[in-house]
Protein backbone atom coordinates (compact mmCIF):
# COMPACT_ATOMS: atom_id res chain seq x y z
CA UNK A 1 0.00 0.00 0.00
CA UNK A 2 1.81 3.24 -0.72
CA UNK A 3 2.73 6.02 1.93
CA UNK A 4 1.82 8.91 -0.41
CA UNK A 5 -1.92 9.82 1.36
CA UNK A 6 -0.73 9.87 4.48
CA UNK A 7 3.02 11.93 3.60
CA UNK A 8 0.21 14.32 2.40
CA UNK A 9 -1.39 14.85 5.06
CA UNK A 10 1.82 15.42 6.83
CA UNK A 11 3.55 17.56 4.57
CA UNK A 12 2.02 21.01 3.52
CA UNK A 13 0.59 21.26 -0.18
CA UNK A 14 4.49 23.43 -0.38
CA UNK A 15 5.87 20.38 0.69
CA UNK A 16 6.84 21.11 3.56
CA UNK A 17 6.32 20.15 7.41
CA UNK A 18 7.10 21.83 11.32
CA UNK A 19 6.34 18.97 13.45
CA UNK A 20 6.23 19.95 16.91
CA UNK A 21 7.48 17.28 19.48
CA UNK A 22 6.31 16.60 21.92
CA UNK A 23 6.86 13.07 23.47
CA UNK A 24 9.56 13.73 25.85
CA UNK A 25 8.29 12.46 28.54
CA UNK A 26 7.95 8.99 26.96
CA UNK A 27 12.04 8.97 28.27
CA UNK A 28 11.82 8.83 31.84
CA UNK A 29 14.38 12.05 32.20
CA UNK A 30 13.30 14.55 34.81
CA UNK A 31 14.22 17.60 33.05
CA UNK A 32 12.75 16.89 29.62
CA UNK A 33 9.54 17.72 32.04
CA UNK A 34 10.24 21.85 31.81
CA UNK A 35 7.05 23.10 29.39
CA UNK A 36 5.24 19.89 29.32
CA UNK A 37 4.39 19.39 32.97
CA UNK A 38 0.72 20.39 32.13
CA UNK A 39 0.60 17.85 28.81
CA UNK A 40 -3.24 18.51 27.93
CA UNK A 41 -2.75 22.47 28.20
CA UNK A 42 0.84 22.37 26.22
CA UNK A 43 -0.88 19.89 23.32
CA UNK A 44 -3.58 22.87 23.07
CA UNK A 45 -1.73 25.76 23.03
CA UNK A 46 0.44 23.76 19.69
CA UNK A 47 -2.82 22.64 18.17
CA UNK A 48 -4.08 26.19 18.05
CA UNK A 49 -0.74 27.53 16.92
CA UNK A 50 -1.74 25.16 14.19
CA UNK A 51 1.69 23.51 12.91
CA UNK A 52 1.56 20.87 10.45
CA UNK A 53 2.08 18.17 12.71
CA UNK A 54 2.63 17.13 16.29
CA UNK A 55 4.70 14.20 17.78
CA UNK A 56 3.65 12.16 20.62
CA UNK A 57 3.56 9.27 21.99
CA UNK A 58 1.03 6.16 22.38
CA UNK A 59 -0.32 7.65 26.23
CA UNK A 60 -0.72 10.82 24.99
CA UNK A 61 -1.58 11.10 21.64
CA UNK A 62 -5.45 11.22 22.87
CA UNK A 63 -5.10 14.88 23.60
CA UNK A 64 -4.64 15.28 19.66
CA UNK A 65 -7.02 13.22 17.86
CA UNK A 66 -9.76 14.00 20.53
CA UNK A 67 -9.60 17.40 19.75
CA UNK A 68 -12.95 17.96 17.22
CA UNK A 69 -12.23 19.91 13.53
CA UNK A 70 -9.07 20.60 12.07
CA UNK A 71 -6.26 19.83 13.86
CA UNK A 72 -1.99 19.28 12.68
CA UNK A 73 -1.66 15.41 11.94
CA UNK A 74 -0.18 12.90 14.30
CA UNK A 75 3.34 11.51 14.18
CA UNK A 76 3.14 8.67 16.51
CA UNK A 77 6.91 8.10 18.16
CA UNK A 78 7.04 4.10 18.32
CA UNK A 79 10.40 3.81 20.31
CA UNK A 80 11.22 4.20 23.94
CA UNK A 81 15.13 4.64 24.66
CA UNK A 82 16.91 5.28 28.70
CA UNK A 83 20.01 6.69 26.99
CA UNK A 84 19.41 10.59 27.62
CA UNK A 85 21.10 11.13 31.33
CA UNK A 86 23.86 12.47 32.53
CA UNK A 87 25.65 9.56 32.96
CA UNK A 88 24.49 5.80 31.15
CA UNK A 89 22.72 3.72 32.70
CA UNK A 90 24.37 -0.19 33.60
CA UNK A 91 22.52 -1.70 30.73
CA UNK A 92 21.14 0.39 27.72
CA UNK A 93 17.87 -0.22 25.38
CA UNK A 94 15.85 0.85 22.37
CA UNK A 95 12.39 -0.75 22.56
CA UNK A 96 9.30 -0.62 20.36
CA UNK A 97 6.16 -0.69 21.74
CA UNK A 98 4.06 -3.44 21.42
CA UNK A 99 2.30 -3.69 17.99
CA UNK A 100 3.35 -0.14 16.69
CA UNK A 101 2.18 -0.18 13.60
CA UNK A 102 -1.37 -1.37 14.89
CA UNK A 103 -1.55 1.20 17.60
CA UNK A 104 -0.40 3.94 15.21
CA UNK A 105 -3.90 3.09 12.69
CA UNK A 106 -5.91 2.59 15.85
CA UNK A 107 -4.84 6.36 16.58
CA UNK A 108 -5.08 7.53 13.20
CA UNK A 109 -1.31 8.07 12.62
CA UNK A 110 0.09 10.18 9.50
CA UNK A 111 3.38 8.70 10.43
CA UNK A 112 5.34 6.95 12.47
CA UNK A 113 9.14 7.64 13.77
CA UNK A 114 11.68 5.63 15.18
CA UNK A 115 15.28 6.21 16.40
CA UNK A 116 18.42 5.06 14.42
CA UNK A 117 20.94 6.65 17.80
CA UNK A 118 24.52 6.30 17.39
CA UNK A 119 26.10 7.33 21.03
CA UNK A 120 29.92 6.51 21.75
CA UNK A 121 31.46 3.56 22.31
CA UNK A 122 27.72 1.96 22.20
CA UNK A 123 27.57 -0.53 19.20
CA UNK A 124 24.85 -2.52 20.88
CA UNK A 125 22.54 0.25 21.27
CA UNK A 126 23.01 1.10 17.28
CA UNK A 127 22.39 -2.70 16.41
CA UNK A 128 19.08 -2.47 18.50
CA UNK A 129 17.77 0.64 16.50
CA UNK A 130 18.80 -1.53 13.32
CA UNK A 131 16.73 -4.12 14.40
CA UNK A 132 13.61 -1.54 15.13
CA UNK A 133 13.43 0.12 11.97
CA UNK A 134 13.86 -3.49 10.34
CA UNK A 135 10.53 -4.70 12.21
CA UNK A 136 9.01 -1.99 11.31
CA UNK A 137 9.85 -1.16 7.22
CA UNK A 138 7.56 -4.13 6.35
CA UNK A 139 4.67 -3.52 8.73
CA UNK A 140 4.69 0.20 7.07
CA UNK A 141 4.62 -0.76 3.92
CA UNK A 142 1.65 -3.02 4.19
CA UNK A 143 -0.57 -0.83 5.77
CA UNK A 144 0.41 2.24 4.01
CA UNK A 145 2.17 4.09 7.02
CA UNK A 146 5.30 6.29 6.41
CA UNK A 147 8.44 6.02 8.53
CA UNK A 148 10.36 8.57 9.68
CA UNK A 149 13.57 7.88 11.06
CA UNK A 150 15.59 9.87 13.07
CA UNK A 151 19.31 9.26 12.92
CA UNK A 152 20.54 10.33 15.97
CA UNK A 153 24.50 11.38 16.47
CA UNK A 154 25.39 12.06 20.40
CA UNK A 155 28.38 13.63 22.22
CA UNK A 156 29.33 12.25 25.23
CA UNK A 157 26.39 12.20 28.07
CA UNK A 158 28.98 13.05 30.56
CA UNK A 159 29.58 16.43 28.79
CA UNK A 160 25.91 17.32 29.33
CA UNK A 161 23.66 14.86 29.28
CA UNK A 162 22.29 12.39 26.16
CA UNK A 163 20.69 15.36 24.13
CA UNK A 164 24.14 16.93 23.02
CA UNK A 165 23.94 16.98 19.10
CA UNK A 166 27.26 15.90 17.72
CA UNK A 167 26.99 18.58 14.52
CA UNK A 168 30.05 16.64 12.74
CA UNK A 169 28.36 16.54 9.43
CA UNK A 170 31.50 13.34 9.11
CA UNK A 171 29.33 11.87 11.36
CA UNK A 172 25.81 13.00 10.70
CA UNK A 173 26.12 11.85 6.78
CA UNK A 174 27.04 8.29 6.97
CA UNK A 175 24.06 7.99 9.85
CA UNK A 176 21.36 9.43 7.39
CA UNK A 177 22.52 7.36 4.68
CA UNK A 178 22.13 4.03 6.89
CA UNK A 179 18.45 5.57 7.55
CA UNK A 180 17.44 5.95 3.92
CA UNK A 181 18.66 2.63 3.11
CA UNK A 182 16.80 1.05 5.69
CA UNK A 183 14.05 2.56 4.11
CA UNK A 184 13.42 5.68 5.96
CA UNK A 185 10.05 7.45 4.03
CA UNK A 186 11.02 10.91 6.27
CA UNK A 187 14.21 11.51 7.48
CA UNK A 188 14.72 13.69 11.05
CA UNK A 189 18.61 15.02 11.11
CA UNK A 190 20.54 16.71 13.79
CA UNK A 191 21.70 20.45 12.52
CA UNK A 192 25.14 20.37 11.51
CA UNK A 193 27.86 22.91 12.98
CA UNK A 194 27.46 24.28 9.65
CA UNK A 195 24.67 25.16 8.43
CA UNK A 196 25.80 26.20 5.25
CA UNK A 197 26.77 22.39 4.94
CA UNK A 198 23.51 21.26 5.35
CA UNK A 199 22.93 20.67 1.44
CA UNK A 200 25.20 17.87 1.81
CA UNK A 201 22.75 16.20 4.19
CA UNK A 202 20.22 16.72 1.60
CA UNK A 203 22.34 14.99 -1.17
CA UNK A 204 22.81 12.16 0.56
CA UNK A 205 19.62 11.20 1.82
CA UNK A 206 18.97 11.13 -2.26
CA UNK A 207 14.94 12.52 -2.53
CA UNK A 208 13.92 11.57 1.07
CA UNK A 209 12.70 14.61 2.53
CA UNK A 210 14.61 15.65 5.44
CA UNK A 211 13.46 17.42 8.36
CA UNK A 212 15.82 19.13 10.79
CA UNK A 213 15.87 18.41 14.50
CA UNK A 214 15.97 21.37 17.45
CA UNK A 215 18.19 19.93 19.54
CA UNK A 216 18.87 21.06 22.84
CA UNK A 217 17.51 24.58 24.08
CA UNK A 218 18.82 27.70 21.83
CA UNK A 219 18.20 31.28 21.91
CA UNK A 220 15.58 32.69 19.84
CA UNK A 221 17.85 34.43 17.53
CA UNK A 222 19.75 31.54 16.77
CA UNK A 223 17.13 28.81 16.23
CA UNK A 224 14.91 31.44 13.80
CA UNK A 225 18.31 31.83 12.16
CA UNK A 226 19.36 28.30 11.90
CA UNK A 227 15.81 27.22 10.51
CA UNK A 228 16.28 29.77 7.67
CA UNK A 229 19.11 28.43 7.01
CA UNK A 230 18.64 24.50 6.78
CA UNK A 231 15.36 25.73 4.79
CA UNK A 232 17.79 27.82 2.31
CA UNK A 233 19.82 24.56 1.89
CA UNK A 234 17.46 22.40 0.71
CA UNK A 235 15.33 20.81 3.88
CA UNK A 236 11.94 19.82 3.80
CA UNK A 237 11.31 21.55 7.17
CA UNK A 238 11.66 20.95 10.80
CA UNK A 239 10.87 18.83 14.11
CA UNK A 240 11.53 21.21 17.33
CA UNK A 241 10.43 20.22 20.72
CA UNK A 242 12.09 22.34 23.49
CA UNK A 243 12.64 25.64 21.65
CA UNK A 244 8.50 25.76 21.27
CA UNK A 245 7.14 23.89 24.31
CA UNK A 246 10.04 25.29 26.48
CA UNK A 247 9.70 28.95 25.38
CA UNK A 248 7.86 31.73 27.05
CA UNK A 249 5.28 32.41 24.14
CA UNK A 250 5.08 29.00 22.77
CA UNK A 251 2.24 29.87 20.58
CA UNK A 252 4.49 33.09 19.13
CA UNK A 253 7.48 30.20 18.66
CA UNK A 254 5.60 28.12 16.21
CA UNK A 255 4.17 30.67 14.34
CA UNK A 256 6.98 32.26 13.94
CA UNK A 257 8.75 29.28 12.63
CA UNK A 258 6.37 28.44 10.42
CA UNK A 259 6.55 31.77 8.81
CA UNK A 260 10.25 30.52 7.92
CA UNK A 261 9.31 27.13 6.91
CA UNK A 262 6.55 27.88 4.92
CA UNK A 263 6.57 31.96 3.83
CA UNK A 264 10.35 31.77 3.39
CA UNK A 265 10.35 34.84 6.18
CA UNK A 266 13.94 35.95 7.26
CA UNK A 267 14.52 35.41 10.48
CA UNK A 268 13.95 39.15 11.44
CA UNK A 269 10.70 38.92 9.86
CA UNK A 270 9.72 35.96 12.00
CA UNK A 271 11.00 37.33 15.12
CA UNK A 272 7.73 39.78 14.94
CA UNK A 273 5.09 36.82 15.97
CA UNK A 274 6.94 36.38 19.02
CA UNK A 275 5.67 38.93 20.43
CA UNK A 276 1.85 38.26 19.59
CA UNK A 277 -0.27 36.54 21.98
Amino acid sequence: MSVQPRLKRLFAADGTCFDVAIDHGFFNEYSFLAGIEDLPAAVTTIIDAAPDAIQLTVGQARHLQMRPGAKPALVLRTDVANVYGAALPRSLFSQLIAEPIEQALRLDAACVVVNLLLLPEQPELHHACVHNIAALKPLCERYGLPLMIEPLVMQPNERAGGYMVDGDITKILPLVRQAVELGADVIKADPTDDPSEYHRVIQIAGGIPVLVRGGGRAADDEILARTAAVMAQGAAGIVYGRNVVQHANPRGMTRALMAIVHDKATPEQAAKFLGEA
